[in-house]
């Protein structure tokens, strides 16, 4: 007689390889913030001094002290391992030496600042992609990043601070961490800790002060952290308990999100990975192509290759299909039928850009040719 139950099922090969591989993958603890100063490397330092005494291999690949004096003081005696040295248009660059730290497999490397691009020249192009190297090598890796470097969040972030996050990392990427720990402090705190030159040096402390740390956005990233981190922990408890033996409660969820050649296109792409990733739900991305957008063939073959990007790191399925003869609202209600979405999510100038029709007639159309598909309008200024 067979017994599917999931604790008795006999697991198949490739389960049992990935399981082999991920018991020699090393560790990844990340330490995450809600703004520079807060204490991030200091901690990650505190940390490794701690496992040393306790007898632990530990090195340091890459730690950036800005400087800061009770920073560098907590390096102390720890091992460092040389950083690789780039020339590039005439100048040195230093930059993580994963090859050295692999030849020298520690226990555990301190690598920083997650979200760095690296230069010409290196190994990899992001240092995130450094990390996965030494992971995959069975080194494991305390790491720290600021919440604003998370890709999904970069238009909440812009929104709030007023600044574009250029050095971003996946957020799937930070799913494989093993463990996240939150340094937090409050708004309050960090200001006086700017003001007493703890984290810049003199000439930015008033700019600062006037610009990125002002206590209503400090407040508003350090909600936007918490909430980050508290998704994370209800996700891995909810795996822990077992809640999801038969399948997530979003299993049968499937989002679609509409792009058009605009300036919102990679917000909405964000904001639908963001709902797909809490309902954990299947997420598509559908270009229509009308061959009469006003933009010429190379930058729109840019925008793709962005969008692309975006919905290789969401793990999304990207979708360009031609319009040809059919109206844009039929070629979304048969991209919705053929995968079973379930809801749509459309940027509020889609209305107007891709049909002349006024009064919403792609929402209305869809609501008229579906059936329990629900249709979400993000305004651009969102």
């Amino acid at each position: 007689m067979k017994n599917d139950h999931p604790y008795l099922r006999r697991k198949t090969p490739e389960e049992l390889l990935e399981e082999i591989a991920q018991s020699k993958r090393g560790k990844l603890k990340l330490y995450v913030g809600a703004a520079p100063g807060v204490g991030k490397t200091y901690k990650i330092l505190q940390d490794a001094q701690d496992l040393k005494k306790e007898g632990a291999d530990i090195v340091i690949g890459l730690i950036e002290t800005h400087g800061r004096i009770e920073t560098e003081a907590q390096m102390g005696d720890l091992e460092q391992v040389p950083l690789k040295s780039i020339n590039y248009k005439g100048k040195q660059f230093y930059e993580l030496n994963v090859d050295k730290i692999i030849t020298r497999k520690p226990e555990i490397v301190l690598v920083d600042e997650l979200a760095h691009t690296n230069i010409k020249g290196s190994l990899n192009p992001k240092r995130y992609m450094d990390v996965e190297d030494l992971l995959e090598a069975g080194i494991s890796v305390f790491s720290a990043v600021n919440i604003q470097h998370l890709e999904s969040v970069n238009d909440i972030v812009q929104q709030i601070s007023g600044i574009k996050v250029r050095e971003r990392l996946p957020d799937t990427f930070i799913q494989k961490a093993n463990e996240i720990q939150l340094i937090d402090v409050t708004p309050e705190t960090l200001r006086k800790r700017l003001a007493e030159g703890k984290i810049y040096a003199p000439v930015k402390i008033e700019q600062s002060l006037n610009n990125f740390f002002t206590t209503a956005k400090l407040s508003a990233l350090r909600e936007l952290a918490l909430r980050e981190v508290a998704d994370d922990v209800d996700v891995r408890i909810e795996q822990i308990s077992g809640e999801v033996i038969n399948g997530p409660i979003g299993v049968h969820e499937k989002i679609l999100v509409c792009v058009h050649y605009g300036p919102t296109a990679e917000k909405l792409i964000r904001r639908g990975w963001r709902m797909a990733h809490r309902l954990k739900a299947d997420l598509f991305i559908l270009n229509v192509s009308s061959g009469n957008s006003h933009m010429i063939g190379p930058e729109r073959e840019q925008k793709l290759e962005q969008w692309k990007l975006l919905a290789e790191q969401f793990n999304a399925a990207f979708i360009v299909e031609k319009q040809g003869k059919r109206k844009p609202a039929e070629v979304i209600i048969q991209i919705a039928k053929k995968h079973h979405i379930t809801q749509i999510l459309l940027g509020q100038s889609a209305r107007t850009r891709w049909e002349e029709i006024r009064k919403g007639s792609i929402v209305n159309m869809i609501m008229r040719e579906t059936s329990n598909i629900d249709i979400h309008i993000v305004a651009d200024g969102r």
